[in-house]
């Protein structure tokens, strides 16, 4: 058996986040440790002001959707062990977070914006499935070189321009 068959699992971490150049759709980038993958995912404003605030060590007053389910899964015992990017049917990424609570281990089904947003927060490990690397759309570097610095001030004036009306009646 290959190491591909044994762990079909490559760990990525967030190269950044961009905005869609055709439709400002947010994309979340994954990257390998080697730096020969790179896998987009779209995703929405508020989960990636979400995974932005994290990137940026943006300190808020109040705790968002992402930090309560972090401070929940605290108090309840457990703890994130990993995410899994899992599948890529029909254009839509599928994830699963693997908890541990105790000597339990569970899976949850999640969005990848969520699991990859509360991934950043607990410190956990980022991995995707080979099947959905040999699946996505491939950004190659040249083209995500020439979108980066571009989309860093885009999103720099987006997160600006945030309210804290835009994340519900609660204020930051």
């Amino acid at each position: 058996m290959s190491n591909k068959e044994k762990d079909p699992f490559v760990r990525m971490h967030v190269g950044g986040i961009m905005l869609d150049p055709y439709s400002n759709v947010p994309i979340v980038l994954l990257k390998d440790e080697a730096d020969k993958y790179t896998i987009p995912i779209w995703i929405g404003l508020v989960e990636a002001s979400a995974i932005a605030i994290q990137l940026e060590k943006i300190a808020i007053s109040r705790p968002l959707t992402h930090d309560l389910l972090k401070n929940i899964i605290g108090l309840l015992g457990a703890a994130v062990e990993r995410i899994e990017v899992t599948d890529l049917r029909d254009n839509t990424f599928f994830a699963m977070i693997h908890l541990i609570v105790g000597d339990r281990r569970m899976e949850v089904d999640s969005r990848p914006s969520d699991a990859i947003a509360l991934a950043l927060r607990t410190e956990s490990p980022i991995f995707v499935h080979q099947r959905v690397i040999e699946k996505s759309k491939k950004v190659d570097s040249k083209t995500q070189a020439e979108f980066s610095q571009d989309n860093k001030e885009k999103w720099s004036e987006l997160l600006e321009k945030l309210d804290a009306s835009d994340f519900g009646k609660y204020k930051m």
